[in-house]
């Protein structure tokens, strides 16, 4: 597929749509990406014609349920560069997969052990763990990013000890959209036998990812950020791991064998998948990844290099207006929050709505940041593969006349 954001633009059905008469202008990408025709076509032939449960079923449409499942199930494995599919344990997104990994995983914990995170995380990244060190006794070491939102490796080097059992970082902030060097920071904490566990709901969107390469033992994210449907996500993890793990929910599907004393449980992957799948988000979620394989990851990162640049620049041209992360452009996704001196960030959003722009406000669920830097609020302007330097200009149009009206 080559790269042309006007055509590709037409293969999202909602950029057609009005907003109170001004053309719609999405720039809400890191809470939830608009879905391709191919995706939503996907989603409703599945329903259509082939709708069933899976793996249990003898007749025609639970088979071809079950092959369209475990199809997807490939994909998504070669998507992110692991060549393993029992390795990819289907969920509801990155904060499922990341609860589960908190729960199971703070079994081993106990009083002294550390967790090693940083202060940028989403919630989904931080709570979990926030309670596994509540509920054991371990110790939440949260390390500082610096005044331009990194966290340099040499501070991870000095935190990391024999007393670190996880190490839980996002791959990309979904407020700062700093990107952390994941290879870097699984190899120093190895050495001390911790299991790194990422979240990627905002790098797997935008970087081509390569878990194995990674390095890390665990990586969680969510389909509906990256082109698919919501309610779909993975857990990639380490077969080795995995296998050693015990299930986090119970039910159909996931058991090995069952009396009325004691229970044994399935193979990889079916044990961490109690109930019935939403086989329908992984049939959506597969033609997400192929599409994305069809424009190609290195071209996606390359597109919102672009944008960023040229909206970091515009949005220096307006007086009051703070960017929050890192300076360079290559060092961050492609999103950008900010704030305005003297308008809060609802107002200028619900401003911005008005003429059509779709922006996020508020405190992007990384509260204890903003409340570290004092900040009540931000906005939150996120790009993706069918926006363009016009929608830019929309926003910066946008965002000054919020200063007339607001100032």
């Amino acid at each position: 597929m080559t790269f042309n954001v006007e055509k590709n633009k037409k293969d999202f059905p909602i950029l057609d749509r009005k907003i109170y008469s001004h053309r719609l202008v999405y720039l809400d990408n890191a809470a939830t990406s608009q879905k391709p025709l191919s995706v939503i076509n996907a989603v409703s032939d599945y329903y259509k014609t082939t709708n069933a449960n899976v793996h249990r079923g003898i007749h025609v449409l639970s088979e071809e349920a079950t092959e369209l499942y475990e199809s997807a199930r490939k994909v998504i494995a070669t998507f992110l560069g692991s060549r393993d599919e029992k390795e990819i344990i289907f969920n509801k997104g990155a904060t499922d997969g990341l609860n589960m990994l908190a729960h199971i995983l703070s079994v081993d914990l106990k009083k002294g052990d550390e967790i090693v995170t940083t202060d940028f995380e989403h919630h989904s990244s931080f709570i979990p763990w926030l309670m596994a060190a509540k509920r054991t006794g371990a110790k939440l070491v949260v390390l500082a990013s610096n005044e331009n939102g990194e966290i340099p490796p040499d501070e991870f080097s000095k935190a990391l000890n024999a007393k670190t059992k996880i190490v839980a970082i996002t791959h990309a902030s979904n407020v700062l959209g700093t990107i952390l060097p994941v290879r870097e920071i699984a190899k120093m904490a190895h050495k001390f036998g911790a299991l790194v566990v990422v979240d990627g709901a905002q790098a797997a969107p935008h970087l081509k990812i390569n878990v194995e390469s990674l390095g890390c033992d665990f990586y969680c994210l969510s389909g509906h950020k990256m082109l698919g449907p919501t309610g779909i996500g993975v857990l990639w993890g380490r077969r080795d791991l995995l296998e050693k793990l015990q299930p986090f929910e119970y039910g159909g599907g996931m058991i090995g064998d069952v009396s009325y004393t004691d229970a044994s449980w399935a193979e990889l992957p079916d044990k961490f998948e109690a109930g019935t799948p939403h086989v329908a988000g992984a049939v959506g979620f597969t033609e997400a990844c192929k599409y994305l394989t069809d424009v190609g990851m290195d071209t996606v990162r390359k597109h919102e290099l672009e944008l960023l640049k040229y909206a970091m620049e515009r949005l220096r041209e307006i007086d009051g207006l703070t960017l929050l992360g890192p300076k360079e452009p290559e060092k961050r996704t492609g999103l950008i929050s900010f704030t305005v001196k003297g308008i809060h960030s609802h107002d200028l959003a619900s401003v911005l709505s008005a003429v059509g722009v779709a922006v996020r406000s508020g405190h992007h669920c990384t509260m204890p940041y903003h409340k570290k830097h004092g900040i009540a609020a931000s906005t939150r302007a996120s790009f993706y593969l069918y926006n363009d330097k016009e929608d830019v200009d929309a926003l910066i149009d946008g965002i000054k006349e919020a200063v007339k009206t607001l100032t």
